[in-house]
């Protein structure tokens, strides 16, 4: 029996556009489709509880993608370097295709494995297809990796742009004689106590399908309020692909091709369709830093915010976390991310100032509290998110810009839409009180059945206070 190539399945969970099961698949050898779920690597290697739901969803889908194509998903868990290797003493196989992941965790892995398995003969082969841009060939005129985004842009732009995405491999010849799998049921992926994801099968559809309806239904109405709409939480304008791509359920590639192909059909969107390849594009950007800049995950890229004189108020993060600061665009963010592993962008924003600025605790806790509640956790864009608002990233926003929770409610959710849904305990309020409901007369907060201190909390801090406080630490950094 002819021995296989094995096509090891990472964060590129599809069949379409996926470069390394193409080659795979052109060289007429059986292919044995896995996927390894590595417990046992770094935490940052670990998917959190709400990704684990979506990977959980995302390989039922990838295996029945498989299926119909007529082969099977072997599943293993273990470390990954170690599972390869009992699949390839199996089945005798010496080459192994997979697709790049531009993370610190798995960069090294991959040297590692290459270091290992090649003087035993073993060809292992890593593919592009998560990324639009190789971070390796992405330099500027030094030749030296960018850290500003909007000359990355240009650059990126001005060059040769992505090729056209590729169909789903045909007649793949698949290996016979396929090892045992684990059962995905046994990997405990989805949440249990408290099953916090019983409503998301109606919010979310994991997989590859899932991907381009998604992808579909946004060029088709949502693109068209893009520039303005993405700001404000409570319109549908944004197009909750993060998830999709993450898991690369869908190819960069083919985004990028829809967007640019539906901009052609429709002039009147190009603007719109140019905003949300920026966005793309950030996301491009932060892979890149962190690609080259590996210790991001841990360490201010600006070095002098390791001076930074962060408070550990355990009282004040769990508030934070449960949606319980008084500030309600704040709290509807934290809940909306509860309730559904999602948060709208320009809450993310907010709350994420809300905890480094005003509360002074170490942008580090809050990342790991987004890595565990986000479907769409991803390392680069959760690391350098956190940095760029902290104000110790790369092209960051200055720390001294400190968003005011009360203006950026009233300002991005006016008629307080957002705010009345995942905060019901304030719908009654009147708008020029929703958004500060400590300074509400006592007979409209008893109208609308308000008991600060009861059933909404007043705020954990003063706006005014905690923006002094802040300016002074950032000062105390500079000088130190």
């Amino acid at each position: 029996m002819t021995t296989p190539i094995i096509y090891w399945f990472r964060q590129d969970l599809r069949t379409r556009d996926l470069p390394g099961l193409i080659a795979a698949a052109a060289t007429g050898r059986p292919l044995l489709a896995c996927y390894i779920l590595d417990d046992i690597s770094p935490g940052d290697a670990r998917p959190g509880e709400a990704s684990r739901w979506w990977l959980h969803h995302s390989l039922q889908s990838l295996s029945a993608e498989l299926s119909a194509l007529g082969g099977r998903l072997l599943l293993r868990s273990g470390a990954a370097a170690d599972v390869l290797d009992r699949l390839l003493r199996e089945t005798g196989a010496t080459e192994i295709f997979c697709s790049r992941v531009y993370q610190p965790w798995a960069t090294h892995l991959e040297q590692s494995l290459h270091d290992k398995l090649s003087p035993r003969g073993v060809t292992f082969r890593r593919f592009a297809g998560s990324l639009l841009f190789d971070p390796d060939r992405v330099k500027n005129r030094s030749g030296a990796p960018f850290k500003v985004f909007t000359p990355f842009w240009r650059h990126c732009r001005s060059g040769q742009l992505p090729a056209a995405p590729r169909p789903q491999p045909a007649n793949i010849q698949w290996y016979p004689a396929s090892p045992d799998t684990e059962d995905l049921a046994d990997w405990s992926l989805l949440p249990t106590q408290p099953n916090r994801a019983s409503q998301w099968p109606q919010l979310w559809r994991p997989g590859a399908e899932g991907a381009h309806d998604r992808l579909r239904a946004f060029l088709a109405g949502p693109v068209s309020d893009y520039n303005d709409g993405r700001n404000h939480p409570a319109r549908d304008a944004t197009s909750r692909l993060s998830a999709h791509l993450h898991f690369g359920e869908i190819s960069p590639r083919a985004v990028w091709q829809a967007a640019c192909q539906h901009a052609h059909k429709q002039p009147a969107s190009a603007s719109q369709i140019d905003k949300f390849l920026s966005e793309l594009g950030w996301r491009e950007f932060s892979h890149h830093l962190l690609y080259h800049f590996p210790a991001l995950c841990s360490e201010p890229f600006r070095g002098e915010f390791s001076r930074f004189p962060w408070l550990g108020n355990a009282v004040a993060l769990r508030a934070w976390q449960q949606g319980r600061t008084g500030y309600p665009i704040v709290d509807a963010g934290m809940r909306e991310l509860w309730s559904t592993g999602y948060m709208h962008n320009r809450v993310r924003m907010v709350a994420a100032s809300f905890l480094t600025k005003h509360l002074l605790i170490h942008w580090r806790a809050g990342a790991r509290w987004f890595h565990d509640t986000l479907v769409d956790a991803d390392l680069a864009n959760n690391t350098c998110g956190w940095q760029w608002v902290a104000g110790s990233g790369a092209d960051a926003s200055p720390y001294f810009r400190i968003f005011n929770p009360v203006i950026q409610g009233e300002k991005f959710d006016a008629d307080g839409a957002y705010i009345r849904q995942w905060l019901p305990e304030l719908a009654q309020l009147p708008n020029r009180f929703l958004n500060k409901p400590w300074q509400a007369p006592v007979e409209a907060l008893l109208a609308a059945g308000v008991r600060l201190g009861e059933n909404y909390p007043p705020p954990v801090v003063d706006h005014g206070a905690a923006r002094e406080s802040a300016l002074a630490a950032y000062a105390q950094m500079r000088t130190d």
